[in-house]
């Protein structure tokens, strides 16, 4: 039986909080995800037939408690057997805990021990999605285009790395460090969504929806943060632009060519709202920064009328507050929009030697369009091969090479 969209969107929004629960209450972050597992697949069958329960939370969190407990006490009782021979005494259980127990929601500790610093970036970004996400193993493997044997091996062994570590919020004085982790993890998970890394599509909906889903719970439970408003808001005036970037055989559309009438105008209010308000009140940040920037493009009625001096602007102030070639990269577009493509270019020219940017498609292709804004198209055209040649994604290289054939045919 398919679930109604309200359904599975409530499902999801309550697993980090089930989980979360139950963690909390009896460890065993691995035999409480199956408990959680159990809990979502019996709403599933018994919440279409006997309608949504009058706390679907507490419903969950109960089912799943008493399906953890019966496990713990047969695996218990397993190793008491075992241990009576050996002379030892097994670990008590916790007994069960109603829902008033287990009442406080964690998911903001969960998303912190999702992205501890054990666990290496790739991991981190599995397991939030897993664990904090409700994704299946089956699904977050086709996202990133690995088999599913292998995304369940990185999820496994990162629940493995995380064992024993205490389910709590970080102290005080690691705050800023473990919260611009769990931050960065939901930015590179939008990323991926937004312009895939790989394969024939170049957005996956799911993901970007599940980043700004996620975003919008850490915001709610710091409201008062300026880089999660941020952050939020980046991905809001970012996500706005998605009806409009694709063709209808899938084929990209950059940004100056786009349809901004198919733009979400409610998205772009939403995140200029948010990123106008951080601004005003929150220690400034990059993805404050990042969000403005976003918000200059949104807000202009057509290409022509961006203010790109203001871009260029704030593009200097990002690259001092975190300095990146990617940065670079996008003031270099910026400075040529401003001061002319000779200038963009000579912006280029100090990358060319980043290990960080050495290859990389994107900086080919910045390259091959501010050559042809500069009138060399026979470069130009070389370069957007170059760059066709480098990129893993389809739409993309298709894009960039049809770029090139039509320098050919000029």
């Amino acid at each position: 039986m398919r679930l109604p969209r309200d359904v599975q969107d409530l499902l999801r929004t309550l697993t980090p909080q089930v989980l979360g629960a139950l963690v909390r209450r009896y460890g065993h972050f691995d035999a409480c995800e199956d408990a959680t597992q159990e809990a979502l697949l019996a709403a599933a069958e018994q919440w279409p037939v006997e309608g949504l329960p009058s706390n679907p939370r507490g419903w969950l969190i109960t089912v799943a408690s008493r399906r953890l407990t019966d496990q713990l006490r047969s695996d218990q009782a397993r190793r008491r057997r075992e241990e009576d021979l050996a002379g030892r005494p097994a670990d008590a259980v916790a007994p069960p805990a109603d829902e008033a127990t287990l009442a406080r929601d964690d998911s903001l500790t969960l998303l912190f021990l999702c992205c501890h610093p054990a666990l290496s970036p790739a991991s981190q970004i599995a397991l939030t999605l897993r664990s904090v996400g409700g994704l299946s193993t089956g699904q977050i493997a086709g996202a990133f285009f690995v088999p599913e044997s292998t995304m369940g091996q990185r999820i496994s062994r990162a629940k493995q790395k995380i064992k024993g570590i205490p389910f709590q919020l970080p102290a005080e004085s690691d705050w800023p460090e473990r919260l611009a982790a769990v931050l960065h993890v939901l930015y590179l998970i939008f990323n991926e969504g937004y312009t895939t890394s790989s394969g024939p599509q170049l957005h996956r909906a799911d993901l970007t929806r599940e980043a700004i889903r996620l975003t919008r719970g850490v915001h709610a439970l710091l409201p008062d943060d300026g880089e999660v408003a941020g952050l939020l808001a980046l991905m809001l005036l970012t996500e706005a632009r998605r009806p409009a970037r694709t063709r209808s055989d899938g084929g990209l559309i950059p940004l100056a060519e786009q349809d901004r009438g198919r733009w979400d105008r409610v998205l772009i209010e939403e995140g200029s709202d948010l990123v106008s308000n951080a601004l005003r009140h929150s220690i400034l940040g990059p993805y404050q920064v990042q969000a403005a920037i976003a918000a200059v493009h949104d807000e202009a009625p057509r290409a022509e009328d961006t203010d790109w001096a203001q871009v260029l602007g704030l593009y200097g102030l990002l690259e001092r507050l975190a300095p990146n070639p990617m940065v670079t990269l996008n003031r270099a577009v910026a400075v040529a929009m401003v001061q002319g493509p000779e200038a963009g270019l000579a912006v280029l020219e100090p990358l060319d030697s980043d290990e960080r940017m050495a290859g990389h498609h994107r900086l080919h292709a910045v390259r091959a369009h501010l050559l042809e804004l500069a009138g060399d198209l026979g470069a130009a055209r070389t370069t957007y091969l170059a760059a066709a040649r480098r990129t893993t994604s389809l739409p993309e290289k298709q894009y960039l090479e049809a770029k090139a054939a039509q320098l050919a045919r000029s």
